[in-house]
């Protein structure tokens, strides 16, 4: 008997007492391990979660989070570590050819790559994010309002599909560890020994807090009675199982927050504009057969159907069909098979049933469901299933309501865009479409016809193409989720998924409150002046609200005629004083914007080399009074936020920049963006 798959509970590996699940290899029949959670303690899991994994997670700031995954997704795709090539031989048994494990498994890593520098570029370092713009909630500004998002004290489940055993475990755990959740995976028991594999060789690496990362291997039952108001549950799998899952009591009256993707019958449309002629048509078609073949269709992002102007259906058809005609199918791992096998004998039985359903008004225009041709493999004992194209009737049903998770696309024919949109909108909500035209009215229509129902939206052409990662590729910075049947969930989305895993608060308070709590200055809080000048101190010396008063600069006419001619800047408000006075925006000639921040800068700055090593940006400028000849204009800097670079020996420092005229009055707000030294130099 193979090997039991084991779960990692309360920072154990745990063997259940029992024979468990044999689970097969999709190609050869094969044995590859069995699965069982047969007395697995699943309250001690889910406590150990919120005692033990939360609280060290949430110790950290987001850019050491973001640190620990960084250096988590560098340990598995290290050549040296031989993990991946371990992923990837094991990932033979589940039909996967090499190509299909690139996606799940480089695809996986990648994502936390890409999580982990959003980290550390868009949040802060910090356990608070802030959302938005400070309110004005008094008219004397000592009563303010900031929404801030904070971690939650539950945990993270996340129940799989079979399709993407590294990649669909990796892109769910990186914004819940980014969020400050402690993660419990259920993988796919059809796939679990790939994701067991995942796991183990994360656990072995010790990089993650001990309690953030927890594996059931076996069923779940029972696993959403112990969640409750803080925890969360993210789902991907078929439809009818995530009806069960919204109609759980802790779902429904316990507060348990539940994502969920489930199916999704995909478009592609190709645009009336397309000729026979035009590279459009290749893109289209080889964009249909990649989601066709590639996992053998057990995407939830494959196009099921393809919508295409009635006139171009008959040269479409025959595109596709030459296609896959030179699509090999066979045994994942062998060098001439473009195209392996399904996940196991059963998917391949509920694929054809589909087929069935489809039949019913459709032709099967390609393909044989009970018969294929192998370039190597068993064709009885493994899960193989020629690709199948068919060409639906006007007026089908079953195409928008039967989605067959396998290689399988149907070809619909449209005669007006009104009518390609209805079509792609009888899906009733799907994850993903593309709209393939070279036509920029064409792609603003059905764009915005498809928006309502599809989560996301490629345009491809010939301009884009070469750099198009396709139609079927969610990316770590975009949502990957989608509406109606599709399950309403957002997974991925850069910082959106890290902040959907958090509670958003109004915070209320005194400008000095709303400092302390966001550690970030607030507009009204005290301000520190000291006789060093700030930019003469290290990061470890700087505080929050320190502050410079610089002495005042009249600006002449001079000035204004000089950075004119210097420029090249003559708009007719600083060089022409009768048009500039007939403006009732100006009332004369007034000084250049980006003169005025010019000599602020000189006004603020300290000359001499010190621990401000460079000025990288300006933020939020606005130009709020007009300048003119003999105003008078003063700065008064203070130190915003400082964000230490966890992997460098100089952080960011925030500076908000007040600019204001001889009456006081505010001529300009912005903020300086400064690189700082962690300590002074010697």
């Amino acid at each position: 008997m193979t090997r039991l798959l084991e779960s990692y509970a309360a920072g154990r590996w745990y063997t259940a007492p029992a024979e468990g699940r044999p689970l097969l290899d999709a190609g050869t029949g094969d044995e590859v391990a069995r699965i069982s959670s047969e007395g697995l303690d699943l309250r001690e899991m889910t406590a150990y979660a919120r005692t033990v994994g939360g609280p060290a997670i949430r110790a950290l700031t987001f850019h050491e989070r973001a640190g620990l995954l960084k250096a988590m997704a560098k340990h598995l795709s290290d050549p040296a570590t031989g993990i991946k090539d371990e992923l990837y031989e094991l990932s033979y048994a589940t039909g996967a050819t090499k190509r299909d494990s690139w996606v799940d498994i480089d695809g996986g890593f990648g994502t936390v790559f890409g999580m982990a520098s959003k980290g550390v570029r868009e949040l802060p370092n910090d356990i608070v994010a802030i959302d938005g713009n400070l309110e004005q909630l008094g008219r004397g500004g000592s009563f303010v309002g900031q929404h801030v998002y904070t971690s939650r004290p539950g945990v993270a489940v996340q129940i799989n599909a079979f399709n993407f055993p590294v990649w669909g475990m990796l892109e769910k755990l990186a914004p819940a560890f980014l969020a400050g959740l402690p993660s419990i995976v259920k993988p796919a028991a059809q796939t679990a020994y790939v994701t067991e594999l995942a796991v183990r060789r994360i656990v072995e690496a010790g990089i993650l807090p001990e309690g953030s990362l927890q594996l059931l291997c076996g069923s779940p039952a029972g696993l959403l009675d112990e969640l409750t108001v803080q925890d969360s549950v993210a789902f991907t799998g078929s439809a009818h199982t995530a009806g069960l899952l919204r109609n759980h009591p802790q779902v429904l009256h316990g507060g348990v927050q539940l994502g969920v993707e489930a199916d999704s019958l995909n478009c592609s449309v190709l645009g009336p504009d397309v000729t026979a002629d035009d590279p459009e048509l290749e893109l289209f078609v080889k964009g249909v057969v990649t989601e066709m073949t590639v996992k053998a269709g057990q995407k939830c992002t494959a196009i099921r159907r393809a919508i295409v102007p009635a006139a171009m259906a008959d040269a479409v058809v025959e595109a596709i069909t030459d296609r896959l005609a030179r699509v090999t199918v066979g045994d994942p791992r062998h060098e001439d098979t473009r195209m392996g096998a399904l996940v196991s004998l059963d998917q391949r039985e509920e694929v054809r049933k589909a087929i069935q359903s489809l039949r019913a008004s459709g032709e099967v225009v390609y393909g044989d469901p009970d018969r294929i041709d192998l370039v190597d493999g068993d064709a009885e004992r493994g899960a193989y299933l020629s690709p199948v194209l068919l060409r639906s009737q006007r007026g089908a049903v079953e195409p928008h309501d039967v989605e067959p998770f396998g290689p399988v696309s149907s070809v619909l024919t449209y005669d007006s865009v009104e009518e390609a949109v209805d079509l792609a909108a009888r899906g009733r909500g799907s994850l993903v479409a593309s709209v393939v035209t070279h036509d920029a009215d064409v792609a603003r229509r059905v764009v915005l016809g498809l928006a309502p129902w599809h989560g996301r939206i490629l345009v491809l052409d010939r301009d884009d193409a070469a750099e198009s990662t396709g139609h079927g590729s969610p990316l770590p910075m975009l949502v990957h989720g989608g509406p109606g049947r599709a399950g309403g969930g957002e997974e991925l989305g850069g910082v959106r998924a890290v902040l959907h895993h958090m509670q958003r608060t109004a915070l209320q308070a005194s400008p000095a409150m709303t400092t302390a709590v966001t550690g970030r200055w607030t507009t009204g809080s005290p301000r520190r002046e000291e006789g060093t000048h700030p930019f003469r101190k290290s990061l470890a010396e700087l505080r929050i609200g320190d502050t410079i008063a610089t002495p005042s600069r009249t600006v002449t006419l001079a000035d204004i005629d000089h950075f004119a001619e210097f420029t090249g800047d003559t708009f007719y408000a600083h060089t022409d004083p009768e048009a500039a006075a007939a403006n009732p925006l100006f009332g004369g000639i007034v000084a250049h914007g980006y003169l005025v921040v010019s000599l602020a800068a000189g006004l603020f700055v300290d000359p001499d080399p010190g621990p401000v090593l460079a000025n990288f940006g300006v933020d939020n400028l606005r130009f709020l009074t007009p300048v003119k000849a003999g105003d008078a204009i003063a700065v008064t800097l203070t130190v915003k936020q400082i964000t230490p670079r966890t992997s460098a020996d100089y952080g960011e420092v925030r500076w908000d920049a007040l600019v204001t005229n001889q009456h006081g009055e505010p001529v300009a707000t912005y903020d300086v963006l400064t690189l700082v030294a962690k300590t002074l130099a010697g």
